[in-house]
C-alpha cells in the first residue's frame, strides 16, 4: 500500500486559516463569556454557546477550559501590547512625546473600555491562584514597564537609575489606580478625567516638557 500524498500547500494554507479562524472566534467568544458570566461561570459549554460553536470545537482547538482561558489572556494582552507599541513608534523619535503616546494608548477606548476592564479585572484577580495567568500577565507587563523606564531614563538624564524606576513605577501604578478607578465606579469618573490627572502628573515630574504633556 502506497503512502498517501500530503494536501498541496494551498489547501494546507486554508486549513491553517481556517483553524486560526475558529481559535479566535473561540478566544473572542471566551472574552464575551468573563464578561457576562464573569470567570468562574465561564465555561466550554458558554463559550462554544457564544461562538456559535460545538463545545467538542472547544475541545478539540484548546483542551480544557484552562487553556482556554489562558489563550484569551494572551490575546487581550497582545492587543494591548500592539496598541501602545504602534502609538510609540508613530510618535517619532522624541521621548517626551513618545511618552505621551503611551499614556494616551492606555486610556484608547480600544483597551480602555467597559468589556476589557471587565476582563482584565476577572483575570487579575485569579492571578495570583492560577500561575498560567500569572507569567503571560508578567511577561507583557516587563516589557511595557522596561519601556516606561528607558522613556523616563531618557526624558531624566541628570537622574540615577533608582529615580528613574521610582517615576516608572509611579506612572505606572497611576495608570492601574485609574483603570481600577474607572472599573469600579464609571459612574464619577470618567476616561477624559483619567488621562487629564496623568497628564498632570506628567507635568510635574518632567517640568521641561510640559506643553507635550498637555491635556
Amino acid at each position: 500500500m502506497t503512502d498517501k500524498a500530503p494536501p498541496p500547500p494551498r489547501q494546507r494554507k486554508e486549513r491553517k486559516d481556517n483553524a486560526d479562524r475558529r481559535r479566535r472566534q473561540l478566544i473572542e467568544a471566551t472574552l464575551r463569556s468573563v464578561v457576562e458570566n464573569g470567570l468562574s461561570r465561564t465555561t466550554l459549554a458558554t463559550v462554544a454557546n457564544a461562538a456559535g460553536l460545538s463545545q467538542g470545537v472547544a475541545v478539540f482547538y484548546f483542551k480544557s477550559k484552562d487553556m482556554l482561558l489562558a489563550a484569551a489572556l494572551e490575546y487581550q494582552y497582545s492587543i494591548y501590547a500592539d496598541t501602545w507599541r504602534n502609538a510609540v513608534a508613530e510618535a517619532g523619535t522624541d521621548p517626551a512625546e513618545r511618552l505621551a503616546a503611551l499614556i494616551r494608548a492606555d486610556f484608547s477606548p480600544v483597551v480602555c473600555n467597559r468589556e476589557a476592564l471587565a476582563v482584565w479585572f476577572s483575570f487579575w484577580g485569579e492571578a495570583s491562584f492560577r500561575p498560567r495567568y500569572a507569567d503571560s500577565a508578567r511577561d507583557f507587563d516587563v516589557q511595557r514597564g522596561a519601556a516606561l523606564y528607558e522613556l523616563c531614563r531618557e526624558l531624566l538624564p541628570n537622574a540615577s537609575e533608582t529615580e528613574a524606576r521610582d517615576a516608572a513605577f509611579g506612572i505606572d501604578s497611576l495608570t492601574d489606580g485609574f483603570w481600577q478607578k474607572l472599573y469600579l465606579t464609571p459612574e464619577s469618573f470618567s476616561i477624559e478625567e483619567g488621562l487629564r490627572l496623568t497628564m498632570a502628573h506628567l507635568r510635574m515630574v518632567f517640568p521641561d516638557h510640559k506643553a507635550t504633556f498637555a491635556d
